[in-house]
């Protein structure tokens, strides 16, 4: 697919779905990377004791997870201008229980659409992310510029 054009593009365009799975194996390396290892993005036990449904996601994991829909399809990660969310609820991991990683984890579900037409080559993206039917990121919007 070659990235769209500002002038090829009209208000309703949808953006190719993806769906992307978090592993616990995916939130040891986040923590790394980012230096956040608050205990409720590994331990299973403090989650339970703090009322959790289980260890967390990152919310900034999940975020920046989120907008690849919207660079994947610009074709440039530069090309995002602005981003911004509302975190709504949080995305629980279960434990993996294959010792490659591939099992258990937890789906995100995420769609978006061009919702309006900008000057200056611009154009918004309304972004619409959901875990198990729920949404997780609510105002997810992305400003884009297009060549």
């Amino acid at each position: 697919m070659s990235a769209p054009t500002w002038a090829g593009v009209e208000k309703g365009t949808a953006l190719p779905s993806q769906t992307f799975t978090f592993r616990r194996g995916d939130l040891v390396r986040y923590a790394g990377a980012s230096g956040d290892f608050n205990v409720i993005h590994w331990n299973d036990r403090i989650a339970a004791e703090v009322g959790l449904p289980n260890v967390l996601a990152h919310g900034m994991l999940t975020m920046g997870t989120v907008a690849r829909v919207v660079t994947d399809w610009a074709g440039d990660p530069g090309a995002v201008t602005e981003y911004g969310v509302r975190f709504t609820r949080p995305v629980p991991v279960p434990d993996d229980s294959a010792l490659d990683g591939s099992g258990g984890g937890s789906t995100v579900e995420v769609s978006a659409e061009v919702t309006d037409k900008l000057e200056d080559n611009l154009v918004k993206v309304t972004i619409k992310a959901t875990y198990d039917g729920a949404t997780v990121l609510a105002k997810a919007i992305a400003i884009v510029r297009l060549p």
